[in-house]
């Protein structure tokens, strides 16, 4: 029973920790646009959108991440055969690549906090689709675990990252055609 509330509190918090990275990055698109903005809006928007991005960072998305974590170490202190496991070792090594990812979201907070803007909202907005392949391969590879090969889990990711950018290519184009 133990194994079943663990493994609970884990998918929440593997949860809640993706949604803020889903979030925050659209709050930094929208904190990227409003430096094009006149004054006042601009300080009005930054000052809102910077005090937003602190919180959910803060209070949810960092916190997420620990107790996600916790839990995964926990999990794996119960289940240690998992460890002997390839989809695990896969699994675990996304699981870094998403641990490089909030720390980058975090170093482009504290760049906007410091009003220093290194990236276009378009820029951004593909960025945010990093979360996004992480979570559909780390959740193929927990249910499928052994049923999915290399060949076909490389070629699925290749096939949606794909699909991704031509729809972000598609937004982009009715972005601009609505601005004009």
């Amino acid at each position: 029973m133990t194994y079943l509330y663990i493994k609970s509190l884990h998918l929440i918090f593997v949860i809640t920790w993706f949604a803020g990275l889903f979030y925050i990055p659209r709050l930094l698109v929208y904190q990227i646009e409003a430096h094009n903005k006149p004054e006042p809006d601009k300080s009005i928007l930054l000052n809102q959108l910077k005090l937003m991005t602190k919180r959910l960072w803060t209070i949810i998305t960092w916190p997420s991440a620990i107790l996600a974590t916790l839990f995964a170490i926990w999990l794996l202190i119960l289940q240690p055969a998992w460890l002997q496991q390839s989809w695990m070792h896969v699994k675990l090594a996304f699981v870094v690549l998403l641990i490089i990812y909030h720390l980058k979201t975090g170093f482009i907070i504290s760049e906007l906090d410091r009003n220093v803007v290194k990236w276009t909202s378009n820029g951004m907005r593909l960025y945010n689709e990093g979360a996004t392949l992480i979570l559909f391969s780390v959740v193929f590879l927990v249910i499928l675990k052994s049923a999915l090969s290399w060949i076909t889990g490389v070629i699925g990711l290749i096939v949606f990252a794909l699909i991704l950018m031509i729809l972000f290519k598609i937004y982009k184009r009715y972005r601009s055609r609505q601005s004009e």
